[in-house]
C-alpha cells in the first residue's frame, strides 16, 4: 500500500492507496513529547464511510511501517517521527488542490502551474480556479475563456493571466496577443533610375523607392497598367498614386484624379499634392458643396474641375458625373481605401463610379489602393487590374486584449495614453495614440475625462476645430485624439498606438476588414520604431439589445478572423439609385448601360422594368430617357424608395423641415436594419 501524507501547518492528511484508487483518508496531528514528535488525535475514515473515527495512533503507525511513504513536501516534524520509528519516506509533488479532493494528480517542472505565489497546482485545477475568479466578471464566452486558457498554458501562472484583468495591477507583457514581425529592408531602386519626368523627381522629395513601390514599378506601374495595391498603413500606397499620375500628366495622356472617401483625407492630400507639386501643375479639389455658408465649410482649395490634378472625395466627383458634366480628358485614377466597396451605406456608389469612370476614360490608368482586402487576387480580376501584394509590415506590430469592466476603460486608458507618450523613438518622436470608440458623444466623454492634451475627433466638428486638432497632433502636441470607428480609414495621424475602447460602430459590431483597417494605423517607419494595439474588452459588454455576441467574444473573432472576398450585392434601392447615374453618362443608351452596369463589381437587382412602370423612365429608340424625378434620383443620390418615400410625405407635410424630420427618422432607422442585416450576412 501507497502512502500519501500532505502537511497542512500542523495538520495532516493522510491518503491510503492501492494501485487503482484511494482506501482510506485520515487526519492527525504531531505534538512534542519527552520521547519526540508522535502523532496524536489520530481520525481514520476507511471505504465508503463518509465519518471519520477516532483510532488508536498505534494503528497509523503500523500503517506506515507495512507501507510506502510519500510526502508532498519537507516538514521537520513529521520526518523526525518517521526517523524515530525507522520509516523509509520519498519526496512526490502532486496537486494540492486534487489531494483536498482525495485525487491523486502527479505534476512536475513541465505540468506544474503557479498559484498564489509559491504553491503549484495541476493544469486542470488551476482551468477551474482561473473560471472561478473570471466568474464575477458576468458572462465571458468560449473563445475568450479560450484565449485565457490559452495564455494560463503559456504562462503557467494563474496570478499572471489574472492581472491581465486587473487595471491596476496591468503590465503589458502579461496582454500581449500576438506580434507582427517587420520584414527586413529589401533593396528598392533609386528614383533617379526610374522613367519618371525629372521635374517630378525633384518635386517628390523622395530618395528611394519602399518594398511595396517597387513591387508596383515591377508589375508596370510606369507604363500603365491598371493595378490593385494591397499593403499595409504607411507601406508608401500613396506615392504608388503619384508616380503614376503626375508621369502620365507630364507626359500628355490627361488629368491626374486622386479620389478619397473622406473630405478630412481629401484636404490632407490636396495641401500634400499642392506643396509638391502645384510649381508646375495646379492642384484642385473637390468635396462637394455645404449647405451651410459658413467660413469653415468653405473649398479648402480651388474647385476648378479643369485642374491638371484632382483630389476629391468619391461623391465629390461622382455628384459632377451624375449631374452631366464631362471632365478634361483623364489620364490617371486613383481610387483610394478601396475596400469601401463593401461599405454598406456607400459601397455601390463607389463600385458605380468606378464604372462610369471606366466608361468615360476607356484609356486611363486605374490603380487601386488598399491596406485591407479579403480574398484580393478575385477583386483584382473583378477591377481587371494586377495585383501587387506585400504582406509584411515596415515596423513590428504588438497586439494586446485586455478584459476590463467599463467603469476601468476611462482610467486605463489615461494610463497607457501617458505611458506611450513618455517613449521617444529612435526618430525623437514621442508616442502618441489614436483612441476609437463607438460614437460622437463617447469620443467627448473620454477626451474630457483624460483632460489637457486629449482631444475629440469626428465629422461632427467644424472644418476648423477638426484642422486645429490635426495641427496639434501632427505638431507632437497632442497625446492622443479620440475619434469614431466611421474615421478608420480617414485622416493620416501618425501614430504609435491605435486602443480600441469599444469594438463597434455605432450600436453594430466592427467587421474584421475595418478592424484591420484600423489597426493598421498604429506605428509609422517614419515616426516610430514599433507599433502597439490594445483592445480593452468588456466581458459581458453589448451595444445593442440582442445582440447575439459579447465584446470580448467579438475581440477573439476580430484578432483571429479572417477578412472576407469583396463581393457586394445591391438592393433594389442601390440598384436604382446607380442605374439613373449610368444612364446620364450614356446619354440613355441600353446596350452601353448594359456595359456599365456589366464592369460594375457587385450585382445589381433589374430595376429598369420598376422603373417604367413607375413613369421615372420610358424607352424609346433604344434608349431609355429619364423623367425629371429621375434626374434628382441621379443627382441627389437618391434610389427609387427613397424617392417614394420622399413623394408621399410631401402629400402628408407642407413645412420641408418636417419632411426633412421624418427622412432623417427614417433613414436611421434603415441603417440600424442595414447593419444589422450586414452583420447577421456575416454570421
Amino acid at each position: 500500500m501507497r502512502i500519501v501524507v500532505n502537511p497542512q501547518k500542523g495538520n495532516y492528511k493522510i491518503l491510503f492507496l492501492d494501485q487503482h484508487s484511494i482506501r482510506g483518508a485520515a487526519f492527525t496531528e504531531i505534538s512534542e513529547t519527552p520521547k519526540g514528535p508522535r502523532p496524536v488525535q489520530y481520525r481514520l475514515r476507511w471505504g465508503n464511510r463518509q465519518q471519520y473515527r477516532n483510532t488508536p495512533t498505534k494503528d497509523l503507525i503500523a500503517s506506515l511501517r507495512k507501507g510506502e511513504v510519500f510526502l508532498t513536501r519537507h516538514d521537520e516534524s513529521f520526518e523526525r517521527f518517521l526517523a524515530d520509528f525507522q520509516v523509509p519516506f520519498s519526496l512526490v509533488s502532486l496537486c494540492r488542490v486534487c489531494l483536498l479532493e482525495e485525487r491523486i494528480t502527479p505534476i512536475n517542472a513541465k505540468t506544474a502551474v503557479r498559484y498564489r505565489g509559491s504553491e503549484s497546482i495541476c493544469p486542470d485545477c488551476a482551468k477551474r480556479e482561473l473560471r472561478r475568479e473570471l466568474a464575477h466578471m458576468g458572462r465571458m464566452g468560449r473563445q475568450s475563456m479560450s484565449h485565457m486558457e490559452a495564455l494560463l498554458s503559456k504562462y503557467r501562472d494563474v496570478d499572471r493571466v489574472l492581472a491581465s484583468i486587473q487595471p491596476e495591477q496591468i503590465r503589458m507583457s502579461q496582454t500581449l496577443f500576438d506580434r507582427l514581425e517587420a520584414h527586413p529592408i529589401q533593396k528598392t531602386a533609386g528614383i533617379e533610375e526610374l522613367p519618371l519626368p525629372r521635374v517630378f523627381v525633384e518635386a517628390s522629395g523622395v530618395m528611394t523607392l519602399m518594398p511595396a513601390q517597387q513591387m508596383a514599378v515591377d508589375a508596370g506601374l510606369l507604363y500603365g497598367k491598371d493595378l490593385l495595391v494591397v499593403s499595409a498603413t504607411a507601406s508608401g500606397k500613396t506615392f504608388i498614386g503619384e508616380m503614376a499620375g503626375i508621369k502620365n500628366l507630364v507626359e500628355g495622356r490627361g488629368q491626374f484624379l486622386f479620389l478619397v472617401p473622406l473630405v478630412a483625407l481629401a484636404v490632407q492630400k490636396y495641401q500634400r499634392f499642392n506643396e509638391r507639386y502645384g510649381t508646375f501643375a495646379d492642384v484642385g479639389i473637390m468635396i462637394g458643396k455645404s449647405r451651410i455658408n459658413l467660413p469653415e465649410n468653405r473649398p479648402a482649395g480651388d474647385r476648378n474641375t479643369g485642374a491638371p490634378v484632382i483630389v476629391g472625395t468619391y461623391e465629390g466627383i461622382d455628384h459632377l458625373i451624375r449631374c452631366g458634366t464631362r471632365l478634361r480628358q483623364i489620364g490617371t485614377v486613383v481610387i483610394d481605401e478601396v475596400q469601401m466597396l463593401e461599405d454598406n451605406e456607400r459601397g455601390h456608389r463607389l463600385d458605380g463610379l468606378i464604372a462610369r469612370l471606366k466608361y468615360l476614360a476607356p484609356k486611363a490608368q486605374f490603380l487601386y489602393l488598399s491596406a485591407t482586402i479579403g480574398m484580393p487576387k478575385i477583386l483584382a480580376k473583378k477591377l481587371g487590374a494586377t495585383l501587387v501584394r506585400y504582406d509584411d509590415r515596415p515596423v513590428s506590430l504588438e497586439r494586446y486584449l485586455m478584459f476590463l469592466e467599463h467603469k476601468q476603460k476611462i482610467p486605463t486608458l489615461k494610463k497607457l495614453c501617458e505611458e506611450e507618450f513618455t517613449h521617444v523613438s529612435s526618430k525623437k518622436f514621442h508616442g502618441q495614440t489614436i483612441i476609437f470608440t463607438n460614437s460622437r458623444a463617447r469620443c467627448h466623454v473620454i477626451a474630457d475625462a483624460l483632460g489637457p492634451r486629449y482631444a475629440a475627433y469626428h465629422a461632427g466638428l467644424t472644418s476648423q476645430e477638426r484642422r486645429e486638432v490635426e495641427a496639434q497632433f501632427l505638431g507632437g502636441k497632442s497625446k492622443a485624439v479620440v475619434t469614431t470607428a466611421a474615421l478608420g480609414a480617414g485622416v493620416d495621424f501618425p501614430a504609435s498606438q491605435v486602443i480600441f475602447d469599444s469594438l463597434a460602430m455605432g450600436i453594430s459590431w466592427l467587421t474584421v476588414q475595418e478592424f484591420n483597417q484600423m489597426a493598421g494605423r498604429a506605428g509609422r517607419p517614419d515616426f516610430h520604431d514599433l507599433g502597439k494595439v490594445v483592445i480593452l474588452a468588456e466581458p459581458g459588454g453589448t451595444y445593442a439589445r440582442g445582440s447575439s455576441f459579447t465584446e470580448e467574444e467579438v475581440a477573439m473573432r476580430l484578432l483571429k478572423g479572417e477578412m472576407e472576398e469583396v463581393a457586394p450585392e445591391h438592393d433594389l434601392e442601390q440598384s436604382s439609385e446607380e442605374y439613373v447615374a449610368n444612364a446620364v453618362v450614356c446619354g440613355g443608351d441600353e446596350i452601353e448601360l448594359e456595359q456599365i452596369g456589366a464592369i460594375m463589381v457587385g450585382t445589381i437587382e433589374p430595376v429598369l422594368p420598376i422603373l417604367l412602370d413607375r413613369g421615372l423612365v420610358r424607352r424609346a429608340n433604344g434608349k431609355i430617357e429619364l423623367m425629371p424625378l429621375a434626374r434628382v434620383m441621379a443627382e441627389h443620390f437618391i434610389g427609387l424608395e427613397r424617392l417614394l418615400e420622399i413623394l408621399s410625405l410631401t402629400n402628408r407635410y407642407r413645412d420641408p423641415i418636417e419632411i426633412l424630420t421624418e427622412l432623417e427618422c427614417a433613414e436611421s432607422r434603415e441603417k440600424v436594419r442595414e447593419r444589422e442585416k450586414g452583420k447577421k450576412a456575416r454570421g
